[in-house]
Formats: structure tokens, sequence, C-alpha cells
């Protein structure tokens, strides 16, 4: 059976949604963030980056969400543009780096900035969150006059636009969905999805630490064991 590490943040319930909708059988494997089980040995022999998800298919490992919804799609069949053309592939391969590469860690270092940050940089501040808010934007663009990201068809994109839609009033403050009301659409259509239920859930099942207290931040924020090196 499918092994799928994860915690419930965005990157991992992208593809928690693709298992649940494609209704793979799968074995959950929690990884606790807080606790730094990212970083034992038994770990890393999967991910040498110590993040989830990851993926352990008949054997081999998967890591990196963007890689692991490419390789379920294509394994499967599922979830990608029904026109099989190479024009569709790069639509979608193209919003899909999109959402891995500009959406991802804009958001995540703009959060970071906000809310966990040691000391006020003004500058950092400034700079993720204006183009945390950019990348929004773009999608909620592209959401204007379409129900789905590429080939009006409901795909692995629109599952990994959802993994970090959901965290935008977290990430760029609340009351921020007011700036973006195709994108919140476009979120609201997938969270009611049974599949996006049951990946929602999946989080009950398990036990994780929610406060973050020096020893988690630590865990976390690696670099924090390593201050005043190379500065």
């Amino acid at each position: 059976m499918l092994k799928f590490y994860f915690n419930p943040t965005p990157n991992p319930m992208k593809v928690a949604l693709f298992l649940e909708e494609a209704g793979l059988a799968y074995e959950p494997i929690p990884v606790d963030v807080r606790l730094g089980q990212q970083f034992e040995p038994d770990f890393l022999a999967l991910n040498p980056n110590g993040k989830v998800p990851v993926i352990v298919d008949g054997g081999h490992a998967v890591f990196d969400s963007t890689a692991i919804l490419l390789y379920l799609a294509d394994k499967t069949g599922k979830f990608l543009p029904p026109n099989n053309t190479w024009a569709a592939r790069g639509e979608m391969l193209s919003w899909l780096e999109f959402v891995g590469t500009g959406v991802g860690p804009f958001s995540g270092q703009a959060r970071h900035f906000r809310s966990y940050a040691t000391e006020k940089v003004p500058y950092a501040e400034k700079r993720y969150f204006f183009e945390a808010e950019r990348h929004f934007r773009i999608l909620d663009d592209r959401l204007k006059n379409r129900r789905h990201m590429v080939s009006y068809a409901y795909t692995i994109v629109d599952m990994a636009v959802w993994g970090w839609s959901r965290n935008v009033e977290r990430v760029l403050g609340e009351g921020a969905w007011a700036k973006f009301p195709y994108l919140k659409r476009h979120c609201d259509e997938i969270e009611k999805r049974p599949a996006a239920q049951r990946a929602l859930a999946l989080k009950d099942r398990f036990t994780f630490v929610t406060e973050t207290d020096e020893a988690a931040r630590r865990h976390m924020f690696k670099h924090l064991d390593h201050e005043g090196v190379g500065v």
C-alpha cells in the first residue's frame, strides 16, 4: 500500500486531495515538524531535504508536492487535461510550476516574516507580502472567466492552487479574500467536494503539536541554530 508522509500544511494537503479524489488506498503517516520528526534519519532517507510531503510507492520514494502530483497523475491517468496534446500539457506544467515555484515560496516567506521572524525586517515583510499578493492576483485573473485553471477541466493544477489558496488570509491577513473574488469562488467550490472534506479531516486522526514554543521554532527554522554564522 502507498505510504503518505504528511502534516496539515499547504503542500501535503494538495497530495491528500489527489489521493482522496483518485480513491487510492494509502497509509497516512504523520510527521510533526514542531517535534523535529522531519529530521529523523529514517525520514531523511526518504527526503534528504527534510520536508513533507513524501510518498513511498512500491518501495521507492517520491518527494516534493509538485513531483508527487505529476507522478500520481501520470501513473493513474487521472486529473490530467482531457485533451492529451502537447499544448494542453504545456499549459498544465506552466501553471503547476507557477504554484510550486512562485505561489508557495512567496506565501511561505510572507507568512514567516509576518508571524514567526524573531526580529522585524520591514524590507523582507514588504517584499514577500507584495509578491505573495501579486501571485494570488494572477491566479484570480486567470479564474475570472473560468471555473478551472487549465483546459476547462478539474486537474492537479486546481489541487495545487487549493493547497495554498485556502490560506490566503493566513498569508495576507484578515479580509484579504475581498481582493480575490474569483480565486475565492474556486477555493470554495473545491472545499465543498467530498474528497476535499476527507482530506481536511485527515489531520483529526492524529495529534499534532500546535504551539510554537522555542523548541518547536528551532525544529521548524533550523537557521536559528546557526545565528551569527556567516554574518
